[in-house]
């Protein structure tokens, strides 16, 4: 299992964060689902926690299989899809992510919201931190992007908010900015295949720091038009947007007038060489509709070797 810790801080207060947050990953979500791939919201509903209090649960299919690296598609099948489970606490989030096709892929993300410049050492007081140098620190403004990610518009580098006045953001901001915040996240990628373990977690780690940076610009460059909505408003938007979103991924894929889209799913992986894959540690995928009744992967990978 490959552990890192990632801060990113933005020029945002956490209570201005928690109303981007929910807009940007409700709009991010919508334009990322096209051509039968992008985000399919399953589950959205209130839950409560002993310790952290009441929060909101949500459970999301995120099909994306020609986004992966030549690699990985020889071996894994055109249509899959992989399952994120988030209990937001908020300003504590949890987030788990599930593979339909590789049952030994999890990714566990844990996420502390704080008003400072990044500079908390005790964040995740309850999980092991990782060594100094598994510590990285990102600049939404200055660290680079794959060229395919960049948009002129989201470069905070020269954006400037007009209802804020905030921006642009100039070379060392993070040691004047007023107001500052850092949003914490503890990530454990784990994918326990001979042979190919380090590779996938290190390249999982690679796709988070770029999604990562991504969606903290993109929450801080939208926000003329987050800014000054309430809880109450931005949790409407994000109900109309995953009605839009559901719809626009469901219009845009081929389905199988025999089934559900999970048949799809199963076709496919019947034309591999499940021979091949189970001695990958791969099994063929599980119903997804029984994978809400399993407990939260945090309680499997506890109990579970490193």
């Amino acid at each position: 299992m490959l552990v890192k810790e990632y801060r990113i801080c933005m020029p945002l207060t956490v209570e201005e964060y928690r109303i981007g947050q929910l807009y940007m990953i409700s709009k991010h979500s919508l334009e990322q689902s096209s051509a039968g791939e992008g985000v399919e919201v399953t589950v959205n509903r209130s839950c409560e926690d002993p310790k952290h209090g009441r929060g909101q649960y949500t459970e999301k299919r995120i099909y994306l299989s020609s986004k992966l690296p030549g690699w990985a598609q020889t071996f894994v099948p055109k249509i899959f899809y992989i399952t994120e489970r988030a209990w937001n606490y908020y300003p504590f989030t949890i987030t788990e992510y599930t593979c339909s096709f590789l049952p030994k892929l999890q990714i566990r993300i844990e996420t502390q919201f704080e008003n400072n410049r990044g500079d908390n050492n005790q964040v995740f007081v309850e999980s092991p931190s990782p060594p100094p140098d598994e510590v990285c620190a990102l600049d939404i403004a200055f660290d680079e992007l794959p060229e395919r990610y960049y948009k002129e518009s989201e470069d905070l580098r020269l954006f400037r908010s007009v209802k804020t006045g905030r921006g642009p953001l100039v070379e060392g901001w993070r040691s004047d900015t007023q107001p500052i915040m850092c949003s914490y996240k503890r990530v454990c990628a784990r994918f326990e295949v001979y042979g190919l373990q380090g590779r996938v977690e290190s390249f999982i780690h690679k796709n988070i720091q770029d999604v990562l940076l991504i969606g903290h610009r993109q929450a801080v460059a939208w926000i003329d038009e987050w800014s000054g909505m309430s809880l109450e408003d931005v949790r409407e938007f994000e109900r109309d947007l995953q009605e839009q979103t559901n719809s626009k991924l469901k219009q845009n894929t081929v389905m199988d007038s025999a089934g559900p889209r999970h048949s799809l799913l199963t076709r496919s992986l019947s034309m591999t060489d499940e021979a091949s894959l189970r001695k990958l540690g791969v099994q063929p995928p599980h119903d997804p509709e029984t994978q809400s009744t399993q407990p939260p992967l945090h309680k499997r990978l506890n109990s579970s070797p490193e």
